[in-house]
């Protein structure tokens, strides 16, 4: 009896890569229950008609038997040739759910095609020819992740035999802190810094425009009407620092990504701090993208391949 990890290694050697179609060496036939006992059913009416010489019990099982054969040729036909491709989450934080979209393609009509990964299933049909699956993947532990074995599977027509095979990424997961939320204080009023020294040139005006925002001037000189753009000053410039947090490492990490995302949503200017890692100041969402990446990728002293 193989072991779960042998059976492991084994699928994974037998597993197609994302983007391939599915090649008739790497699909695979296992009965069911029903199946077997279709089988068993078929060998007893055969066995019955020879030893009554019943005409009947022959017809019948030879007719079940070319039932069985069409089916297993639709299952295995289902199945053969789908290309499946992988969607990974914008972004996920640990604690909560990493939503991977499986996206298939058979080229033609497919029915009941289930996903399963080792906690989360679902199940798609193609009627076009292509479809998605989504699977809700826990996500427990900040990190990097590889992504978990799937099996790509189908009953469809009987449910005689089931048509498996496996799909392997080399793509890793990556799972931010669990964000701990706290209170920044507002460092200015909504709206201030809106002074005339803040002009930072004109754009196409829209559709709710305040007529004060609008360049008259330029409408009669050159007939298109634009309006005035304002740069808003950042609400402050700060350091998020490893060493100032109290705590655990991560809980450290979790207090740094709920500062993250707070000052982002002020628009503050900011930059981090990690034991080895300096991320220079900035905003928008390529300094939070940058900051949350350092914070889920980050290694505290004493385990393997920590900062020392």
């Amino acid at each position: 009896m193989l072991s779960r990890a042998s059976r492991q290694r084994w699928w994974r050697r037998a597993a197609i890569a994302p983007g391939t179609p599915l090649p008739q060496r790497r699909l695979f036939l296992l009965p069911t229950r029903f199946g077997l006992g279709w089988a068993v059913l078929v060998l007893l009416l055969l066995l019955f008609g020879i030893n009554y010489q019943n005409s009947l019990a022959y017809g019948l099982s030879f007719w079940l038997f070319a039932v069985a054969a069409v089916a297993l040729l639709r299952t295995w036909r289902n199945l053969l040739g789908v290309r499946a491709s992988l969607r990974l989450p914008a972004e996920t934080f640990a604690g909560g759910e990493a939503r991977l979209g499986v996206m298939l393609d058979g080229g033609r009509a497919r029915h009941a095609i289930e996903v399963h990964a080792p906690e989360a299933s679902a199940s798609v049909s193609l009627p076009e020819g292509h479809g998605e699956a989504d699977l809700a993947l826990p996500a427990a532990a900040r990190g990097e992740h590889p992504l978990p074995l799937l099996r790509l599977e189908s009953a469809w027509p009987l449910g005689l035999v089931r048509a498996v095979a496996w799909l392997a990424s080399d793509e890793t997961l990556l799972v931010y802190p669990r964000p701990l939320v706290e209170e920044i204080p507002e460092h200015r009023q909504a709206g201030a810094g809106l002074e005339a020294t803040d002009f930072a040139g004109l754009r196409r005006a829209e559709p709710g425009d305040s007529p004060a925002r609008l360049a008259w001037k330029q409408w009669s000189r050159t007939g298109v009407l634009a309006a005035k753009a304002f740069s808003v000053p950042p609400r402050q410039q700060l350091w998020l620092d490893y060493d100032a947090c109290r705590g655990d490492p991560e809980t450290r990490l979790s207090i740094l990504c709920g500062r993250v995302l707070a000052h982002h949503q002020a628009g503050d200017r900011y930059g981090l701090r990690l034991p080895g890692v300096t991320l220079a100041q900035g905003e928008g969402a390529a300094q939070r993208r940058q900051a949350l990446t350092a914070l889920a990728r980050f290694r505290p002293a004493g385990t393997p391949g920590g900062v020392r």
